[in-house]
């Protein structure tokens, strides 16, 4: 039986639109979610409406996940029509020895394994999008990108919004994660590459060039053999 170890980095001192969700499901089960508010349209709104709506539902498979984040879709569009309350929402619900990962817009979801990293959902080199769907509330039907992926004991989940994906590379965060001892390291050590990233202001190979201020979430998990 897989076991694992939490650990959160959130700051939202940019623009205060990020949340987040952690969900002990019993046995050694749990969602985890990320999302990222969209600034100036709703987003702080919009990202813990869903955050709450998720925390409140009785949960036995991904398709409950799914079905949230459609009546909050069909919600935000009928208010918003297309154009306020709109966020992105990431989940992994880890359910009976599975990772089930959930996703409509474009915060990322890792996988990090001993020999490499697997992303779902979320920018490559600032660029292409992978497994991408538009925001929640955008239009008045979502499309939720969903795959099943198995976990192995010391493999690690990283699940994070744009402003932590956007000012590291996919392979600086593999590095720092798998070089870190436990998931509190991780998070801290994460923590201050992005700050150092956008305090130095400037990288080719990053989307624009520039790094950029933005709010910081990521959940952080390391497995184990039980």
């Amino acid at each position: 039986m897989l076991t694992s170890s939490l650990a959160i980095l959130h700051d939202n001192s940019s623009h205060g639109e990020d949340n987040y969700l952690t969900r002990d499901l019993g046995d050694g089960n749990f969602l985890d979610v990320v999302l990222d508010g969209v600034t100036g349209h709703g987003g702080d709104e919009a990202s813990g409406a869903v955050g709450d709506a998720l925390n409140a539902i009785a949960i036995t498979g991904p398709e409950d996940i799914v079905a949230v984040l459609d009546e909050q879709n069909a919600e935000f569009h009928q208010v918003g029509g297309g154009r306020f309350l709109l966020t992105t929402a990431s989940a992994a619900l880890f359910l009976d020895g599975q990772l089930h990962i959930i996703s409509a817009g474009d915060s990322p979801i890792y996988v990090i394994r001993r020999d490499g990293y697997e992303q779902f959902s979320g920018r490559v080199g600032g660029l292409i999008r992978l497994g991408v769907s538009k925001a929640i509330g955008a239009e008045s039907t979502l499309s939720v990108f969903q795959t099943a992926v198995e976990l192995s004991p010391a493999d690690r989940l990283v699940c994070c919004t744009d402003g932590v994906s956007d000012n590291l590379l996919g392979d600086e965060l593999m590095e720092l994660v798998r070089g870190s001892a436990n998931a509190d390291e991780a998070s801290v050590r994460v923590k201050e590459l992005v700050d150092r990233h956008i305090e130095q202001g400037r990288d080719i190979r990053f989307r624009g060039g520039r790094f950029r201020h933005d709010d910081e979430t990521a959940i952080f998990r390391f497995f184990a053999e039980n």
